[in-house]
């Protein structure tokens, strides 16, 4: 690749009723909507969701721009249909169903895996980079396995659940590892050890392509790139445009060490899943697992730093080191997704306070 490597997002989102702040089944008259202003809405698995995809963007100023521009429209394709665009990972009110969009992959996914299927309304947030290689894909895939925990802590985003305090920073993450290829993933060999695992998966039923795939990073099914799809969808563009920047920059020193010949860093997969455990649970407010250090505790924020200072050579050939410092320090004091959700909360427990805060925050561009 001649450059740095060029990176592309997708973010999900909830479509609410703006009066009761409960999911609604509009996805399609809202895509329609924003289809007449330029804007293609892929339908997810309900139909009180749609997602927004950037093209492909090779700086952060141009992905800010970008995110803004599909968010915008968005936000007000939904409120022509009488509802809220959310960028929120889980719904925070009751909801009395999600039902599914009526296409032949969804249906059968409904079909096969029954509840599964028909209590999501979850969103995410995926961050393609590209690489040269399907091989590189998979190296890359390894060296970024100890990190992931501490992107899911940074864009930690479903505090509240069912007009409640759920526990958890991000409870959409404890949800979605009930899906059977969720979760970190394994360390592979190679990429044909990785097609081997999958093909098991099909075998098994557990998925019915290769888009069912739902490892925190992956080799995407589409593009030539690693997919990183561990977080929650991010409150604010700003939070989206910090974590496509770290892990473009991640992509970019894993590549280098793959020049260098340095092996990967081979974690069991249950530390890992004690680490992500503890990201959902505690978020960016609270304490993280520093896998360098036996699994040690230390606060996600210093440690989010931490990455940013290690990856410094690569953030500052993308001329964004200055920006993910202060980008982290001011989303750590001004409060990420679950820290706007559990302040509104706290002001009386009313979802209706969650729902406008995280209105605003969807669309909140300065």
């Amino acid at each position: 690749m001649n450059g740095p490597p060029t990176v592309g997002v997708e973010e999900e989102f909830l479509l609410v009723d703006r009066r009761s702040g409960e999911p609604v089944a509009r996805n399609r008259a809202v895509a329609h909507d924003a289809a007449m202003h330029g804007v293609d809405l892929q339908l997810e698995l309900t139909s009180c969701q749609v997602e927004t995809t950037t093209t492909v963007m090779s700086t952060s100023s141009e992905l800010r721009a970008e995110l803004i521009r599909l968010r915008r429209i968005a936000a007000a394709a939904a409120a022509n249909q009488q509802a809220h665009l959310l960028a929120v990972a889980l719904p925070p009110t009751v909801p009395h169903a999600f039902p599914v969009t009526t296409t032949p992959r969804y249906r059968w996914m409904a079909d096969h895996f029954g509840m599964l299927a028909h209590e999501q309304g979850i969103c995410g947030c995926h961050v393609h980079v590209a690489v040269p290689s399907r091989e590189s894909a998979i190296d890359v895939s390894n060296r970024l396995r100890p990190i992931l925990h501490l992107l899911l802590a940074l864009t930690a985003n479903s505090a509240v659940y069912r007009n409640a305090d759920s526990g958890y920073a991000s409870y959409r993450s404890m949800l979605w590892t009930r899906w059977p290829s969720s979760g970190p993933p394994p360390y592979f060999e190679s990429a044909g050890h990785y097609d081997s695992i999958v093909q098991t998966l099909h075998r098994a039923g557990a998925v019915l392509d290769d888009g069912m795939v739902y490892w925190d990073v992956r080799p995407s099914a589409r593009f030539p790139t690693v997919e990183v799809r561990v977080a929650d969808v991010p409150a604010t563009v700003a939070e989206t445009v910090l974590l496509a920047t770290i892990i473009r920059a991640a992509v970019m020193s894993a590549l280098e060490d793959q020049k260098r010949g340095d092996p990967p860093p081979r974690h069991p997969d249950c530390v890992l899943r004690a680490a992500h455990w503890r990201a959902a649970h505690d978020g960016l407010d609270g304490m993280a697992a520093d896998l360098t250090d036996n699994c040690s505790m230390i606060p996600a924020e210093v440690l989010l730093t931490s990455l940013i200072e290690r990856l410094q050579p690569a953030l500052e050939l993308l001329g964004d080191y200055d920006m993910a410092r202060e980008e982290l320090a001011r989303i750590a004091e001004q409060g990420n997704g679950a820290m706007r959700q559990r302040r509104a909360w706290g002001r009386g427990g009313n979802v209706s306070d969650v729902i406008s805060e995280l209105a605003t925050a969807t669309t909140f561009f300065d």
